[in-house]
């Protein structure tokens, strides 16, 4: 017991002694550190990518949503494929239900996980557009990581 405490709390004094003593007297309290720079992101969403996941069904945003966190975590998706020789180094989530297939296109650099795009599909054969558009990103992120690098 804090023996100023200690000394009011044995000559009697009434709860307003108490308040009086814990919202006057100078007591330790722990400093926190301070923080210079904000941890960097781990999972970022390039271009509208997010506002398209947004608009998958619950289901489909929680499995895909799981297999993002496990990727976070440096863990195996559930579902996962190569894009192949078409975008290397790229690879895409996948989920469906009865109407689409749904598909998260990533890569992934420096244990940050980059969403491309997002897209659903009702075919095998996945849109070129959808292809071009996950490339164009590629790029444009490639470009950006060794402009910052070089800083």
């Amino acid at each position: 017991m804090h023996p100023d405490f200690e000394a009011e709390w044995q000559a009697g004094s009434s709860t307003f002694g108490l308040y009086k003593f814990l919202y006057t007297k100078q007591v330790h309290s722990a400093r926190l550190p301070t923080v210079t720079e904000p941890a960097p992101p781990d999972l970022v969403f390039l271009g509208d990518s997010k506002d398209i996941i947004r608009g998958f069904p619950a289901d489909v945003r929680e499995d895909l949503g799981g297999d993002l966190r496990r990727l976070q975590r440096n863990q195996h998706p559930l579902d996962s494929a190569p894009m192949g020789s078409v975008l290397p180094g790229v690879f895409e989530l996948r989920a469906d239900d009865k109407d689409f297939w749904y598909r998260v296109v990533y890569h992934m650099r420096g244990g940050v996980v980059y969403v491309l795009h997002c897209f659903t599909k009702k075919t095998n054969k996945t849109h070129r557009g959808d292809i071009e558009l996950a490339r164009r990103r590629l790029g444009d992120l490639k470009q950006q990581l060794t402009k910052t690098k070089k800083r």
